[in-house]
């Protein structure tokens, strides 16, 4: 399978496009191909690129590793490229770029809603709604939208962080769209904001996940891989997508761990970001197809 490549002459283009023609972004998502939400497997597997809009760049011990354009743009579309891919969740820049590169057709598209809880930031834990709002998910015929919602008992930005985040799931429901809510029990340590990842912390973070908004009909949850996931997925009856975070360990030890977790009833699929985009291995069509075949058995 050729993988169509990324490089400076696409990134000229986007821009000369956006300075001379930004209609043609109204004009292409009004245009795009949808697909339903779920494959007949009714397992997704998603791409995740909206770190960077939250100051996010860092991927293992490289703390600008995302930092090239050109480079995450190629990235994303070998990934979309691949067999099993369902599509992919992102910021207005980053999506209106693959939009524009015609990578986006066919695939399930949710935009990230609320990126101003900037990494390290004194305000991290009000995450402000600065990116895609439910009307404009509505509007542009995106398939749902995702939030960050990181609760901390000692300060108050997560009152309002839930607050926010209650409303767009008001919102999306209102509109039949998918609100995919993330969330973490968080605690700041040493002026930097650490989310908990054992399962008691989970658990109380799905609870709370759970009661956002007027109607939690079309709610789905996206939730990290953590010891004793039994019994995080116990607290909920959402339907679950698992995140991969941060490649740390061996790439086998992480498939593995995917694998088993993907057998839970409640869980169906992933939502990849640095782990497949930026593999230890460098290959991403490789990362990409175990994953695949990990979410759809083979059934791509």
């Amino acid at each position: 399978m050729t993988t169509r490549r990324v490089g400076p002459a696409d990134l000229a283009r986007l821009t000369e496009v956006r300075a001379r023609e930004p209609q043609q972004v109204a004009r292409l998502w009004d245009e795009r191909r949808l697909r339903p939400l779920l494959p007949a497997d009714g397992r997704l597997l998603l791409v995740a690129a909206d770190h960077p809009a939250r100051g996010a760049l860092g991927v293992g011990a490289d703390p600008m590793a995302m930092a090239s354009r050109t480079e995450l743009l190629d990235r994303l579309v070998t990934a979309l490229e691949r067999p099993g891919v369902d599509g992919v969740l992102g910021t207005p820049d980053i999506l209106e770029d693959l939009l524009l590169l015609g990578a986006l057709d066919g695939k399930v598209v949710i935009g990230s809603m609320n990126r101003g809880g900037l990494q390290g930031a004194s305000w991290e834990l009000d995450d402000r709604f600065t990116a895609y709002t439910a009307e404009a998910v509505r509007r542009l015929g995106l398939d749902g939208g995702k939030m960050l919602t990181r609760i901390a008992l000692e300060d108050a930005g997560s009152v309002r962080t839930l607050e926010a985040c209650a409303q767009a799931v008001t919102d999306l429901a209102d509109a039949g769209l998918l609100a995919m809510v993330e969330p973490f029990w968080s605690v700041r340590e040493d002026g930097r904001v650490r989310n908990l990842l054992d399962a008691e912390s989970m658990v109380r973070a799905v609870h709370v996940a759970s009661g956002l908004g007027a109607s939690s009909a079309h709610t789905w949850l996206k939730l990290p891989v953590v010891d004793d996931l039994e019994r995080v997925m116990d607290a909920t009856t959402l339907p679950t997508l698992l995140l991969g975070g941060d490649p740390a360990g061996a790439p086998a030890e992480t498939y593995a761990s995917w694998g088993h977790a993907l057998g839970l009833p409640s869980v169906r699929g992933l939502v990849v970001g640095r782990a497949l985009l930026y593999p230890r291995e460098g290959d991403v069509a490789a990362a990409v197809d175990v994953a695949a075949d990990l979410v759809h058995g083979g059934a791509s």
